[in-house]
């Protein structure tokens, strides 16, 4: 059964969601298209297993869904929204990049 999630649950899944570099570049990859999961890990230059367990995590995420297409599997963001969404955010943390705001983010790696 199906359940709208509260706004916190929602941002907490994005934000584990893009905790991990290789999850990024997956979502980035599928912000430009569907694909597969080999074509994926080629293009990704990572094994197909890794990438599976990757995929698996943006799936439980709710950030991808599979389409079956054959006897294949594409992959493809949830929601066209998302793309949009990874846009703004990759611009807005560009345009404040210069500008950190956190005192201690050279010494604890956040910001």
């Amino acid at each position: 059964m199906l359940t709208v999630a509260s706004d916190i649950e929602v941002l907490a899944r994005f934000g584990r969601a893009l905790a991990d570099p290789i999850r990024c570049r997956i979502l980035l990859a599928l912000r430009e298209a569907p694909t597969y999961p080999a074509d994926l890990a080629d293009a990704l230059a990572i094994s197909r297993t890794r990438l599976s367990n990757h995929l698996a995590c943006l799936r439980d995420c709710g950030l991808v869904i599979t389409v079956p297409d054959g006897r294949r599997t594409r992959y493809e963001l949830a929601d066209e929204r998302l793309g949009h969404a990874l846009d703004d955010l990759r611009t807005a943390v560009v345009a404040i990049e210069t500008d950190r705001t956190c005192v201690d983010a050279d010494e604890k790696g956040c910001c």
